[in-house]
């Protein structure tokens, strides 16, 4: 056989032999003082799981005093789980004297929070700060409030417990209520610590992630006088409904002045006819011998009388 493809195979058998039997890693955790055999990190291998991150997090843990199994960890890697971050996470939780174990922080890990974060905001609180919350006092002037919420993670409630939204929400419906509730919005703008302390003491973190430790009022604007502009709309409205009124009433006038005119019209039209018939009847009554020359005449006499007059009197 070629000397050549004779060392390339053992070469190869040689790597492969390495790979499934990991001696440096078993030797690096023996060196460490973590004893997991040799089958096991080949069991390791058939299983699917990285023996050098379930070693090397043991060896990490072991060195910061803590106590690990190796199947609780590999356990956690199958599951899709961050098995060095729930380490740092446990070490760091066991030098700043926060009770916390592998099956809490694991149960942590796996509900898709940072339980590293998590532990460092307990020992290092988070400042949150809220968006403008507007609300308006019982005087009717719009008040703009920021604040400031110290929260520090709660470990028993970051399983199902509720985020920092719901932090947000209830710190501003708790600023609206305190405001709406003032008689004045002077009085908030001289005590805004009142608004910190009625909101604190409604226990707004209940069934969240979060303890919160202090509500700080940041900054206060004025904004308009809602009270006055609704009573300008008010107003407005009302001006709208006499406007819209007055003129139902002039286009029921105007109906009923055409309504007139038309019936004068008409009246017209029939005087009018009636006095065409006039010279008809007086004709036929020349022609029957009832109206005679002198009668005509005393007629026509008696209607100029009448036209002279209403001249004079117009």
């Amino acid at each position: 056989m070629n000397p050549i493809l004779l060392a390339a195979i053992i070469v190869v058998a040689l790597i492969i032999l390495l790979w499934f039997f990991p001696v440096a890693l078993w030797f690096q955790s023996v060196l460490s003082g973590v004893y997991v055999s040799l089958i096991q990190l080949v069991l390791m291998r058939w299983r699917g799981v990285n023996p050098n991150t379930i070693v090397m997090a043991m060896i990490t843990g072991t060195k910061a005093g803590l106590t690990l199994k190796a199947n609780e960890l590999e356990a956690h890697y199958l599951a899709k789980g961050n098995v060095p971050k729930v380490v740092m996470a446990l070490i760091s939780a066991n030098k700043a004297n926060i009770p916390l174990d592998f099956k809490m922080a694991s149960a942590i890990d796996l509900a898709g929070r940072d339980v590293l974060e998590a532990v460092q905001m307990s020992v290092n609180p988070k400042v949150i700060n809220t968006p403008p919350v507007t609300a308006v006092a019982k005087d009717g002037i719009q008040l703009i409030a920021k604040a400031r919420v110290t929260v520090r993670a709660n470990i028993k409630q970051l399983v199902g417990g509720a985020g920092e939204e719901t932090i947000l929400a209830r710190v501003g419906e708790g600023i609206v209520s305190c405001i709406g509730s003032s008689d004045s919005h002077k009085s908030v703008l001289e005590n805004p610590d009142t608004i910190s302390k009625l909101v604190l003491s409604k226990g707004l973190d209940a069934g969240t992630a979060y303890e919160i430790l202090s509500i700080d009022i940041a900054d206060i604007d004025v904004g308009k006088n809602i009270g006055a502009v609704l009573q300008m709309d008010q107003a407005n409205a009302d001006k709208n409904i006499a406007q819209a009124r007055a003129e139902e009433r002039r286009a029921m006038a105007v109906a009923l002045e055409q309504e007139m005119k038309a019936k004068a019209q008409e009246a017209r039209a029939r005087v009018i006819e009636a006095e065409a018939q006039v010279p008809l009847a007086m004709a036929e009554a020349f022609r029957s011998g009832n109206l005679g020359v002198m009668d005509y005449y005393r007629m026509k006499n008696i209607q100029a009388d009448t036209d002279m007059r209403e001249k004079i009197a117009k």
